[in-house]
């Protein structure tokens, strides 16, 4: 997966600018992909508790669908990884390690 993240590069370091990051035209397909196909399956679990589906198969449902939306959180945690937060230690700034730690911090509580 690494080659994917090669054309990715962030911008904007430091806490006055916004900070954005370019991903390459293969991951920002994939990633679309990936939530057009998760945006799916919340409107499939809507329609089950409309249809007062069994809960065990809503729950199911529910289950695949945030194993999806992990899958999408992995893959930018790992194109932060080798982009923004490469770039920016190498420039010197520290404070990237901390902002990381909070991110998967963030990404574990689910």
């Amino acid at each position: 997966m690494s080659s994917e993240f090669n054309d990715q590069s962030c911008h904007g370091q430091g806490h006055t600018e916004q900070r954005t990051s370019h991903h390459s035209d293969k991951v920002k397909k994939n990633l679309i992909t990936r939530l057009n196909r998760i945006e799916g399956q919340i409107r499939g679990i809507k329609s089950l508790i409309e249809k007062d589906t069994y809960c065990d198969d809503v729950i199911t449902q529910i289950s695949a669908t945030q194993a999806a939306l992990n899958g999408v959180g992995k893959l930018l945690l790992e194109g932060h990884l080798r982009t923004c937060v490469v770039e920016r230690i190498q420039e010197g700034d520290e404070e990237i390690i901390d902002e990381l730690l909070v991110t998967v911090q963030r990404l574990m509580k689910k």
